[in-house]
């Protein structure tokens, strides 16, 4: 059983480099210029791609950051600068826009890319922690990620300097999302296979029962009639329409408890005397997801779908939600 009493030296340890971290990452908001102004104005211009790149630690921050701005609306992918000189260098355009992180500015690698993105013409937007470096100052646009110390005692490993590289990539990202107007459904697009997507992608029109499967009764039925169409379709309701076609309410299992509670012959009691009025009902365009909010509020397990005109089209039971991974 672990220790809940006394702090432990791992936890004193654990301590320091959070607020170290932290600090470091609050240390970026008065560095934040008009170099960052410019930056975004070079992406949002950029025909190409957002070639991102980086060595060792600063190369797994640039692998990150070039997967954040791709399923953020900024089509971008990382680049290892080592490879980049022996013909990876292939892949980048002069209508690309390069970022390229090293907390030194000087780091081999990634100088010895300078020369061919100037002959490329490829803007260029350095992400530094020295703004005197070789780095920042060929760059068309410099990130300042200076922090204070490194979060290892020694100094040594990144740790703060790659937390906040890690931060003002996301700002940065975030920053471009904001002005494409880039929406949760823009998003889910490049998210279609996961839990994700499928919240904000699957609409109720995708998941509802229709045709022969939607369960429908006329207005004026016996009540016999209602309970026989809620046992052969089984999604525990039916709709109740009136004689133009419209819905005029549902029946539900649960109507059938109050029915039995207040009817003790239920041979002459027809469905308009014991339906909900005017039912939960949904538009097929609706993001399952947001059916999913409503059955949950209304604590009822399905709905019906209706068109512009109020006819019902559908019915949508939470079996089919939880199925589809949309819950």
């Amino acid at each position: 059983m672990p220790a809940t009493t006394a702090t432990t030296p791992f936890r004193q340890s654990a301590l320091r480099t959070l607020d170290i971290e932290q600090a470091a990452i609050a240390g970026l908001a008065s560095k934040l210029d008009a170099h960052f102004d410019h930056a975004c104005e070079l992406i949002l211009a950029c025909q190409g791609r957002v070639v991102v790149t980086g060595m060792g630690k600063s190369g797994h921050i640039a692998g990150k950051i070039a997967a954040t701005l791709a399923s953020t609306g900024s089509p971008a992918f990382f680049v290892h600068p080592g490879e980049a000189s022996h013909g990876d260098l292939g892949m980048i355009t002069r209508n690309d826009v390069v970022i390229a992180l090293s907390n030194s500015g000087e780091t081999a690698e990634v100088t010895a890319l300078l020369p061919l993105l100037k002959r490329l013409g490829t803007p260029l937007i350095s992400m530094t922690g020295r703004p005197s470096s070789t780095l920042a100052q060929h760059a068309d646009a410099h990130l300042n990620s200076s922090v204070d110390r490194e979060a290892c005692p020694l100094d040594l490993a990144p740790t703060s300097s790659t937390t906040a590289a890690l931060a003002l990539g996301d700002a940065l990202a975030v920053a471009l999302l904001e002005a494409r107007g880039f929406t949760a459904e823009d998003f889910a697009l490049s998210h279609p296979g996961g839990s994700l997507g499928r919240r904000l992608l699957l609409r109720v029109r995708d998941l509802m029962h229709q045709g022969e499967r939607l369960p429908q009764v006329a207005l004026g039925s016996p009540l016999r009639d209602a309970l026989l169409e809620i046992t052969r379709q089984g999604l525990g309701f039916t709709c109740v329409v009136d004689p133009d076609g419209l819905l005029a309410g549902v029946y539900t299992d649960g109507d059938l408890r109050r029915t039995l509670d207040n009817f003790h012959d239920l041979r002459d009691v027809r469905v308009d005397d014991v339906m909900t009025r005017p039912g939960k009902r949904v538009s097929p365009d609706l993001l399952a997801a947001e059916a999913v909010r409503i059955m949950e509020d209304n604590r009822i397990t399905a709905l019906a779908v209706v068109d512009e005109h109020q006819r019902p089209i559908g019915a949508l039971h939470m079996h089919d939600l939880l199925a589809s991974g949309v819950i």
